[in-house]
């Protein structure tokens, strides 16, 4: 069973988010915060797997919320809820260590699927907000060819890179290389390895950052 935080300042948000995730065999809604104190508490009662959080909420916003409970040990996984306005405030989430980020207007099963990859470290990335994110809050390099960042990368392994900017599953990367789901899992691994950053989100990211996708196309 995977045990989810919800929180958010709006009850009814919460509300719909505990009816979608509990129509789902394996997953249930522990506990909901209306603000991000709150949060920071029932995450180390509860001990939940997955947090989705928020950003605006009162008393304590949800970035400051992200910060202290990834300090802990065993920290859950946090998936940032946000809206286009909020692009500074999710950059800054994801650098402080937040898995992912979802926008509050996705159909339902872009929530379930992000609550299920957040467990796998498979996060589910909206690649339209990545890109935002990236170009209007960094300062991408222009040279052409691969930046020196991403130079210990293999070729698959930089392919595989660039499916993770676009926002594909293992799965999916798997079926867009032709290639077994597993194989793609130790390429993933090894790009996290190599590039010594903690999760995929990190990972594209840093491809941004540096120019990498921008100038490979994608």
């Amino acid at each position: 069973m995977i045990r989810v935080l919800v929180a958010d300042d709006q009850e009814l948000v919460r509300t719909g988010f505990r009816v979608i995730l509990e129509a789902e065999g394996d997953i249930e809604v522990v506990a909901e915060a209306s603000n991000g104190a709150e949060a920071v508490r029932l995450a180390a009662l509860v001990e939940p797997a997955v947090v989705l959080m928020d950003i605006r909420m009162p008393e304590l916003d949800g970035l400051a919320a992200t910060e202290q409970i990834l300090r802990r040990p065993d920290p859950p996984t946090v998936v940032v809820l946000t809206t286009f306005d909020q692009n500074e405030y999710v950059y800054r989430a994801l650098r402080a260590g937040a898995a992912g980020f979802l926008l509050k207007d996705a159909p339902s099963s872009r929530l379930i699927a992000a609550v299920r990859a957040a467990t796998t470290g498979d996060s589910l990335i909206e690649p339209t907000i990545t890109r935002r994110l990236v170009e209007r809050f960094s300062e991408p390099s222009t040279p052409p060819g691969v930046p020196d960042r991403l130079v210990a990368l293999t070729d698959r392994e930089l392919d595989v890179l660039r499916l993770m900017a676009r926002g594909l599953s293992n799965a999916e990367i798997a079926a867009e290389l032709v290639v077994a789901e597993t194989t793609v899992k130790t390429h993933v691994a090894r790009v996290l390895t190599k590039l010594d950053v903690r999760d995929r989100v990190q990972a594209v990211v840093l491809a941004y950052e540096t120019g990498f996708v921008r100038h490979s196309g994608t």
